[in-house]
């Protein structure tokens, strides 16, 4: 690899980014996919918008995530390989998907074919607006002038201080998912128990404690935050819901009033994610001590 040639930076469409995103800071991504009631869709189907998504888990469907599979992410990167770019491929946690692995075989094959090319794979353990962080922190590094090398090194340096905390409305989602087991939330429902979860170093979801009460769960959010924050760069935080702007705005105000952070960005929870976690999801993303 020469430090003359120019690269690109790609991703997953798992972290949760606004379409309008990529185009304005020229980042790549290769596609996951859901199908719900037997219909194929992608993050951005215009025939699918994510309030109608989450409603349509809300009446009762139960949409199924496909990961990219090799072919899909080499011939998403081949073209820009082919116009001489290297590529740093920031991917979706290989704790919750193969598409980490697809895309880390899509880049041997890619070097094999133009071995002057570079393609880096970064396995962020991170997921959502989580994995979205980390992307857009790298595109700031690359704005300001640094290299592949240097950015895709402060990834494995910095990946697991991105922490992911998180809280569902409904257990029956993570019982779907294999998170809970049925009694758990079964009686879970009944009690208003609402689980705190995070991701670990593996990169996988791991329930962290159990409040009682919506409200309880969202102020625990901000509470781990202000005890894993002090003295990390904060500049931006990010929130996403599932189809639940109001909760999401209060734990932005939470962490306003709590931690003077005022750079808070809001977006869904998307459908890849989604689909496991289900409505009332909120998930707070910031740099932390530990995960």
């Amino acid at each position: 690899m020469s430090d003359n040639r120019p690269f690109l930076i790609s991703t997953d469409s798992s972290c949760d980014l606004p379409q309008a995103y990529y185009g304005q800071h020229n980042v790549v991504y290769t596609q996951l996919t859901y199908t719900i009631n037997g219909t194929v869709h992608d993050n951005f189907d215009p025939n699918m918008n994510m309030h109608e998504f989450y409603e349509e888990i809300r009446h009762g469907a139960l949409p199924v995530t496909q990961q990219v599979n090799p072919q899909q992410a080499f011939s998403v990167l081949e073209p820009y390989v082919q116009q001489g770019y290297d590529i740093l491929h920031i991917a979706f946690s290989s704790g919750l998907s193969g598409s980490c692995n697809s895309a880390a075989m899509a880049a041997a094959e890619l070097h094999e074919k133009y071995p002057e090319a570079a393609i880096t794979v970064v396995d962020t353990l991170a997921a959502s607006l989580g994995q979205g962080l980390l992307v857009h922190k790298a595109v700031k590094m690359k704005e300001r002038g640094a290299g592949l090398q240097e950015i895709a090194s402060w990834l494995e340096e910095n990946k697991l201080h991105m922490v992911h905390n998180f809280t569902v409305d409904d257990l029956n989602h993570l019982h779907r998912g294999g998170r809970v087991s049925k009694t758990a939330a079964i009686l879970g429902t009944a009690l208003g128990i609402k689980p705190v979860m995070h991701m670990d170093d593996a990169g996988h979801l791991i329930p962290l404690t159990k409040v009682r009460g919506r409200r309880t769960s969202l102020d625990a959010l901000v509470t781990r935050m202000t005890e894993l924050c002090a003295g990390w760069n904060n500049d931006e935080v990010f929130i996403s819901h599932g189809d639940c702007l109001e909760d999401a705005h209060y734990v932005a105000e939470q962490v306003r009033r709590r931690t003077g952070i005022k750079n808070i960005t809001i977006g869904y929870v998307g459908p890849v994610i989604g689909a496991h976690s289900g409505p009332g999801t909120v998930a707070l993303f910031f740099m932390g001590e530990h995960r």
